[in-house]
């Protein structure tokens, strides 16, 4: 129960001392008004094989380091993860790497700004589905919007981070869904705005079921669209680098459309190994329009956004 209510921290330690398949990521994704890159600290647990790993992944290229498990250190309060020399927390990324074809070293200092609602019958954006044992792939938002300050030097370019944003989620479990869509972004015009969405074909027993998490916060309100609040997805299609999507739930109406733009490779778990290769964007680009019955309420367009269409 304490995990479902406090995902943020390091939840797989039984299987540190195990061979069952395990992966476990966190996702710290940082922008400013013209780059954005996405740091993604985790473990993978694969019969005999343990490894930790950060991911990078910037406009141009993506990158994936390996480290020995023994380097991976966690503490639970206040929560903080070490993989190499790199540390990241919720107050902070200390990124430190220096390999023969990626150097990045900085720190960003983070502060949260906004955040999803939460309840004891929605402890997180997988709302009661978070209860349900055994699910293949756990998701968990950390903080929709984050303050970030300080500097990354990649390569020989130096990227400043003062007064902008970031953005937290994470995953664990065994495999990512063999298909999904997931967008993100918070560098709207109303620079209180931000969104999350994914669609995915979730597997759960002899079952498979369409799932739907969606948030989009504005002005500190929040518009919550799931599969648990009984809300409908009327459109979703896939053209030439675009996706449409609409949901229905009630009187609110959400159009979403969004363009794939720069897409890098990332690795993503299956039964626990980080060997499945799929495609993210961090600069990608989503327009949302919000109608209140049928009057359009709110609309705004974000660049700089992440993206992933696996199908």
């Amino acid at each position: 129960m304490k995990k479902i209510l406090n995902p943020i921290p390091f939840q797989g330690k039984k299987y540190l001392n195990k061979n069952k398949n395990y992966f476990e990521g966190w996702y710290f994704k940082i922008t400013n008004q013209e780059n954005g890159i996405a740091f993604i600290p985790g473990i993978q647990i694969e019969k005999m094989q343990k490894t930790s790993f950060i991911q990078i992944i910037t406009k141009e290229k993506s990158y994936y380091i390996t480290y020995p498990i023994e380097t991976f250190e966690y503490k639970k309060n206040p929560f903080q993860i070490k993989v190499g020399h790199s540390i990241f927390s919720k107050e902070k990324i200390e990124i430190n790497i220096n390999e023969e074809n990626i150097k990045i070293n900085g720190t960003i200092f983070l502060k949260e700004k906004e955040n999803i609602m939460t309840s004891i019958v929605n402890p997180n954006i997988m709302g009661p589905f978070s209860y349900i044992p055994h699910m293949e792939c756990n998701h968990a938002i950390l903080s929709m919007q984050t303050l970030t300050n300080g500097e990354i030097s990649i390569q020989d370019e130096t990227l400043n981070f003062q007064n902008n944003n970031g953005y937290i989620e994470k995953d664990w479990g065994t495999s990512f869904p063999q298909n999904y869509i997931w967008l993100e972004g918070n560098q709207f015009q109303n620079k209180t705005t931000s969104f999350f969405l994914a669609i995915a074909t979730i597997p759960y027993l002899c079952l498979k079921f369409k799932g739907l998490i969606c948030v989009l916060i504005i002005n500190h309100k929040e518009y919550r669209f799931a599969t648990y609040n009984n809300t409908k997805i009327k459109e979703l299609k896939h053209k030439k680098g675009k996706i449409y999507i609409t949901l229905k739930k009630g009187k609110y109406t959400l159009k979403v459309e969004a363009k794939e733009k720069n897409t890098n490779n990332l690795k993503a778990p299956k039964h626990g190994k980080m060997n499945k290769e799929i495609l993210e964007s961090i600069n990608s680009s989503i327009y949302i329009e919000l109608k209140e019955k049928g009057k359009i309420i709110y609309k705004d367009k974000s660049n700089l956004c992440g993206l992933e269409n696996v199908q």
